[in-house]
């Protein structure tokens, strides 16, 4: 089930973006790297992810809900001969994920978070 879909930012200052979307909108900081998280303090899967320049660039995340189904939809995308871009990583922060092109060429953040951060 997905949980959330979060467009992601590319700039090469952050604090600039950070200050908008905080002092202007309200947003509050929910992590600060690798990537600056900015979230709604009364809806936390109103999300915006803020990264620098880099390569691959994910343009959204779709966090799926739960590990075993970022498994299923590695596993789905590579049958399907889909370009992963990024491998399925358990990253240190307590997300499994994986990026992958969708047909169009646009890089998916395929994510989850570990029961422990939930």
């Amino acid at each position: 089930m997905i949980q959330r879909i979060v467009p992601y930012l590319t700039t090469t200052d952050p604090a600039p973006v950070r200050d908008f979307y905080v002092g202007v909108l309200g947003l509050e900081v929910a992590m600060e790297d690798p990537v600056l998280n900015l979230r709604s303090p009364g809806n936390p899967a109103a999300q915006i992810i803020v990264q620098r320049p880099g390569s691959p660039e994910p343009r959204f995340g779709v966090d799926v809900g739960t590990p075993d189904a970022v498994d299923a939809a590695h596993a789905e995308a590579v049958a399907r001969g889909l370009r992963v871009v990024y491998p399925l990583t358990d990253e240190a922060w307590g997300v499994r994920r994986f990026f992958v092109a969708d047909p169009s060429g646009s890089v998916v953040n395929v994510l989850a978070h570990a029961a422990t951060m939930r």
